[in-house]
């Protein structure tokens, strides 16, 4: 092989190499993407627009939600749990843990799951109607430094449907609070 030939290959890896470093840098100049500010994932549901001007409504008590909640739609509204928690009796934990028979279990209880510190320090405390209404509307301020990324159910009704959903998901359902 001569150097020229030799000096033709050279050049041509070379240029190779700066074609693709260059179309690189181009498309990333391109196409910037900014690092979020924490990484993961935060689920929202989305509420109900609510119309400017109009009076707030005062919260109803637990016991009277509860009495009107609609299983059937607490089932719908968990259906975004689903792709975390397992609902089905003798269910494997995912990403969280599974929840059936959740209502009255000890808080951070569920065999085979790793707990953040919060809910290990909680770990006496059962899941009752109240925790479970406090924790699904705002999981991060029930329980500081939670791994759960879940933003919440604002809606108050919304939110007592799917404590009913969850409470029937046991051989032997709680009973709710009388109004």
């Amino acid at each position: 092989m001569s150097s020229l030939e030799f000096n033709k290959i050279a050049g041509a890896v070379l240029a190779t190499g700066l074609l693709v470093l260059g179309l690189k840098n181009f498309g990333s100049e391109l196409f910037k993407t900014e690092a979020p500010e924490k990484p993961g994932y935060a689920i929202e549901v989305a509420q109900a627009a609510t119309t400017a001007g109009a009076a707030e409504v005062k919260a109803e008590p637990l016991p009277v939600l509860l009495a009107k909640a609609d299983v059937s739609k607490g089932m719908a509204g968990a259906k975004a749990c689903a792709a975390c928690h397992d609902f089905t009796k003798g269910g494997v934990n995912k990403v969280g843990p599974a929840l059936w028979n959740v209502v009255g279990r000890k808080m951070g209880s569920a065999d085979g799951f790793t707990y953040s510190d919060g809910f290990k320090a909680m770990g006496d405390k059962p899941w009752e109607f109240d925790a479970l209404n406090a924790w699904l509307k705002a999981p991060k301020e029930f329980i500081a430094g939670t791994k759960m990324a879940f933003g919440g159910i604002r809606n108050d009704q919304d939110r007592a449907n799917v404590i009913a959903y969850l409470d029937s998901l046991s051989d032997a359902p709680q009973a709710l609070p009388k109004p």
